[in-house]
Order: structure tokens, then C-alpha cells, then sequence
């Protein structure tokens, strides 16, 4: 299955949150995403139906090995292309922003080759 850019964008806040908290709700991710709690409910319906997060019976959300393979590839490539994007001269906001938008759309070949012209392990 193709994950679309939002089931990516909840992944890689679930990470964000599951490493700044104990136990991330869906309501954790609505807040910090700035959306509401229906989109994301339906959001995270999809990913725990392809497998890629585990909701407990309290509503705790975590990633299984998928979900945590694709989220730690999303947060990556976000971090790594910020990080170029700020270091040749863009503004901090602006680097977060574009890096983003182009983390979801850049292939797994693009990325692996800017990362060793860049010098990224």
C-alpha cells in the first residue's frame, strides 16, 4: 500500500510525541498538528488498518515495526533536508517548511545520494 503525505505526517508525529511523552493519544497528534480530532481519528483508523500503529483499548497509540520503519524514514529525511536547506541559507521557518513538503515526495534514491554528497550518515 501507498501511505499517503498526511498518514506520513502522523507517523512521524507520533515519533516526535512518543519521544517527549509517555503515551501519545490521538488527540496528542490532533493538538499538535493543529487539526481536528475527527480527521485525525480517521487518519490513524487507516494506519492501524495497514498495520502501521497499535491503539490500546485506552486509546494509546503506538507504532509497530512498520509503522516505526516508515516514520523513523519520514523524520529523517525531514531533519537531513532541513538541515541542508538552513546550512546554503534559508531561513529556519522557511527550511522547516520546504523540508516538510519535499520529504514526502522525495524518493529513497534522491534522498540516499544528497545525504552522501552532504556528508550525512
Amino acid at each position: 500500500m501507498s501511505i499517503q503525505e498526511s498518514g506520513e505526517m502522523y507517523l512521524e508525529t507520533i515519533l516526535i510525541l512518543s519521544k517527549e511523552q509517555p503515551q501519545v493519544r490521538a488527540i496528542d497528534v490532533a493538538t499538535y498538528r493543529e487539526l481536528s480530532r475527527a480527521s485525525v481519528s480517521r487518519g490513524l483508523g487507516l494506519l492501524r488498518d495497514d498495520g502501521y500503529i497499535d491503539v490500546d483499548q485506552s486509546g494509546h497509540i503506538t507504532l509497530t515495526e512498520k509503522g516505526k520503519e516508515r516514520a523513523n524514514s519520514v523524520y529523517d529525511k525531514h531533519n537531513v533536508l532541513s538541515s541542508i536547506l538552513k546550512k546554503i541559507g534559508v531561513r529556519d521557518e522557511v527550511a522547516t517548511e520546504d523540508a516538510c513538503r519535499m520529504e514526502h515526495y522525495m524518493s529513497d534514491e534522491s534522498f540516499e545520494a544528497i545525504k552522501k554528497y552532504f556528508g550525512f550518515k
